[in-house]
């Protein structure tokens, strides 16, 4: 009975080992350097590990809250150091170290500089697209910040020259790795840009996260971005990024890339020129043509549309109206002469001369009218006989009454 009465509850177990836990200085503030294991991202946010080494292992959680402290997605085989403390999570009964902050250990922790600092010149604007400065097409003067020595001055120099002989090189032999790297960059920078140069190239071959920090550092970013010369980044191979390939105007995968980027083919600018001559050859013999036969309308309008043109023509037009004017009086005068002689015959038929020469006479009065009745006349008037060759004058002896039957 007395052991049962000193017996604990599980909970009360556990809650006592927390406060142990929670009480001792050490474990309220501790950082362990060991290799993540089992790293899953939860959907909530919050992130499990274990820490390991050849000695043991300690499970780890990182809250959600917490995130920001963590400049880098963490995943198994990184080499970290975690800060944090240690409790128990009373209802497994299992002690974790609760991570405040994960910080990647050596090459890791310049990594983790290098995002942190990508980040900040990112949030500043100066990654934005609005401040790239385009890069000259024709370009007669060159500069180039990199070592003296390497094949990265090597490469630019070669293909710049074969691309263009007459481009004009000048080259800032700097410090690309190593104490006063960062310095040397930037007085090249800065040389070059007063020196009026088209174009610059800044850069150097491959190499480790360490060889090439200098291009990480904010003083060369900086450097980048305040020049007024466009600046093409050719730094490493392609799968190499520092923050000065985000500064920079242009990006190159290679120093090669970048003199070709830089320096254009002189050859292709050739023939590029020709084909322009030959599209603007035909181009102008076809606005010729065009022109042309323009002029050839409008002559022909003109010659149509002038004074002299229209008196002719007008001056035409009267002839041809006056010819019809003409043949019309003239149909119109055989008309009335044809229709005259029409009628003339048919007076003729009507005229007392004709009947006269046909063997009759025409009586008239003393007082010219003719006597067609024997009413119209008196014994003793005198009458004029017409016949056809003269007048015989006559005095009524007898007026006689012809019977009709």
């Amino acid at each position: 009975m007395a052991q049962t009465a000193r017996a604990y509850t599980v909970g009360q177990v556990n809650t006592y080992i927390r406060n142990m836990f929670s009480q001792d200085f050490m474990l309220r503030n501790i950082a362990v350097r060991a290799e993540v294991s089992n790293c899953k991202y939860h959907g909530s946010g919050h992130i499990y590990f274990s820490l390991k080494d050849e000695t043991g292992s300690l499970a780890c959680v990182m809250f959600a809250g917490n995130r920001r402290g963590l400049a880098f997605r963490m995943k198994d085989g990184d080499k970290v150091v975690v800060s944090g403390s240690v409790s128990v999570y009373e209802r497994d009964g299992k002690y974790q170290l609760y991570a405040k902050q994960i910080t990647l250990e050596g090459a890791g922790q310049l990594y983790e500089r290098y995002l942190l600092l990508k980040q900040e010149l990112e949030d500043m604007g100066m990654f934005a697209a609005q401040y790239k400065q385009p890069i000259p097409r024709l370009v007669r003067r060159l500069g180039v910040v990199t070592a003296p020595t390497g094949a990265a001055v090597q490469d630019i120099r070669n293909i710049s020259l074969r691309r263009n002989p007459y481009v004009q090189i000048i080259l800032y032999p700097a410090l690309v790795q190593g104490a006063g790297a960062k310095e040397s960059i930037v007085r090249g920078i800065e040389t070059l840009d007063a020196a009026g140069v088209d174009v610059m190239i800044v850069g150097r071959g491959g190499g480790s996260i360490e060889d090439l920090w200098a291009f990480n550092e904010e003083c060369v970013a900086r450097a980048i971005f305040e020049c007024r010369t466009p600046v093409i980044s050719a730094v490493g191979h392609e799968t190499d990024t520092t923050i000065a390939d985000f500064v920079a105007d242009l990006r190159a995968p290679t120093p090669s890339a970048a003199a070709e980027l830089a320096v254009m083919d002189l050859r292709e600018y050739l023939r590029t020129l020709n084909q322009y001559k030959g599209r603007m050859e035909q181009a102008v013999e076809n606005r010729i043509y065009d022109c042309r036969e323009r002029a050839f309308r409008y002559s022909r309008q003109l010659e149509y549309l002038s004074p002299e043109n229209q008196i002719r023509e007008k001056r035409q037009i009267l002839i041809d109206m006056r010819e019809k004017l003409e043949d019309r009086m003239r149909r119109r005068l055989e008309d009335s002469h044809h229709l005259l002689g029409l009628y003339i015959e048919k007076m003729k038929g009507l005229s007392p001369l004709a009947k006269l020469n046909q063997g009759f006479s025409y009586v008239e009065g003393a007082d010219g009218r003719n006597v067609a009745s024997i009413a119209g006349v008196a014994k003793g008037d005198q009458l004029n006989i017409q016949v056809t060759d003269g007048r015989i004058g006559a005095v009524v002896q007898e007026v006689c009454a012809v019977e009709r039957s």
